[in-house]
């Protein structure tokens, strides 16, 4: 596919748009993608031509339909390096997570056992830790950070004691946009006999993805936040682990056969997969992973980063508080300004950022804040769009310290 940048904006009919009256500047995207052309015209065809209830069809249709949502299965697992019989589809990074939490993890920790984290995990990769961890007497513990929000692997080494069992963190933290050292930590974990979840929510789709070379074990993303639907994601598992996972939904098509009294279930993944299933949703990924495949993650990876540090040189300049600039992520706050009322005055100007605490309180107490303004760019973002945050800033700056 064409690397001329401004040429694949052209894909995204939404980036036309006018908000409030201005050209929109998207610059939400660890929030949410936009979607191309031709993800939009997958979900269209998938209803216009393929629409049919999986599985349960003894015709022709429903096994057109079949077809296209198992062959995504195969496309994901390709897509980070696993297997098909290793793909399960769910709601999103946060039902991946819990499957994980409650179908194997409440099953296979006890007292004493520990699970380390670190303060810049996503709510969705905290608070499930914290009720399996409350229901089977285990303990969190807490890997430091160095100043730039990664974990310090000299310091980390120090804080795994050989009762670890899990290592849960993200490969990408969704407020400074830093990349853990994974495989690393991974290494260590392992020799203290735990297994690794990573929440890849904020990685998948804006760099190259390999889940063995990781060392995951369970490995969770959203289709939404690289180009897909909302309502889908994936849940990775060594077919191992996912043999000794519990499913937490029961009902059709994920079961072999039901008495009055029992039942049995499918093999992984089906027998995660209960009732009717987001079909469109997934086809949709599977055109994601077209789309993405076809410009190349490394080039992508590296526009993206490029994006990121021009945000965050031009929000110093400023005169912004960045707090920290990773890939397409800058993360900052204006002095004497609250970041709710940044992002309004942004927005009257056409500009998307997101203000808050970004799911991610325990980060905003790692940095001292109570909020921060998050600008995100993706591959389909330019430098007009850059320079327009860098004006908007300055005039918000101006207008809120009484000088125009």
């Amino acid at each position: 596919m064409d690397k001329n940048w401004n040429k694949l904006r052209q894909d995204f009919p939404i980036l036309a748009e006018k908000m409030n009256g201005e050209p929109l500047v998207y610059l939400d995207n660890a929030a949410t993608s936009q979607k191309p052309k031709s993800v939009i015209e997958a979900i269209t065809a998938f209803y216009q031509k393929e629409n049919a209830n999986i599985y349960r069809g003894t015709y022709a249709l429903s096994a057109k339909a079949t077809e296209a949502y198992q062959g995504v299965r195969q496309k994901a697992a390709d897509f980070i390096g696993g297997e098909a019989s290793e793909i399960v589809f769910t709601k999103g990074t946060t039902s991946a997570i819990n499957l994980a939490a409650f179908g194997y993890f409440l099953r296979h920790l006890k007292a004493g056992d520990e699970i380390a984290l670190t303060d810049a995990e996503h709510h969705s990769n905290l608070v499930p830790w914290q009720q399996v961890a409350a229901l089977t007497g285990a303990k969190l513990v807490f890997l430091p950070l160095d100043k730039k929000g990664r974990v310090d692997l000299k310091e980390a080494e120090k804080v795994m004691s050989d009762r670890l069992r899990l290592l849960a963190l993200a490969q990408v933290n969704n407020v400074l946009g830093t990349e853990q050292p994974v495989k690393e930590l991974a290494a260590l974990a392992k020799k203290r006999g735990a297994l690794v979840l990573v929440d890849g929510a904020q990685a998948a789709g804006h760099l190259p993805v390999a889940v063995k070379k990781l060392g995951a074990d369970f490995y969770a993303f959203s289709a939404h936040k690289m180009l897909g639907q909302t309502g889908t994601g994936v849940l990775y598992g060594r077919k191992e682990l996912l043999d000794q996972t519990q499913p937490l939904e029961f009902g059709g098509e994920m079961i072999r056969e039901v008495s009055k009294t029992t039942a049995t279930f499918k093999p992984a993944p089906q027998k995660f997969e209960a009732g009717s299933q987001n079909v469109s949703g997934v086809v949709a990924l599977g055109a994601a992973i077209d789309y993405l495949n076809a410009i190349g993650l490394d080039a992508i990876k590296d526009r993206e980063t490029e994006l990121g540090q021009a945000m965050a040189e031009g929000l110093k300049k400023a005169g912004a508080r960045v707090y920290g600039q990773g890939g397409g992520i800058a993360s900052f706050n204006l002095p004497g300004v609250h970041p709710h009322d940044l992002a309004t005055a942004l927005d009257a100007q056409g500009i998307a950022i997101r203000a808050g605490q970004h799911c991610a309180q325990p980060m905003m107490d790692w940095l001292g804040v109570k909020a921060v303004a998050r600008a995100s760019a993706a591959f389909y973002n330019n430098e007009a769009d850059v320079e327009a945050l860098i004006k908007g800033v300055q005039a918000a700056k101006e207008f809120f310290n009484g000088t125009r």
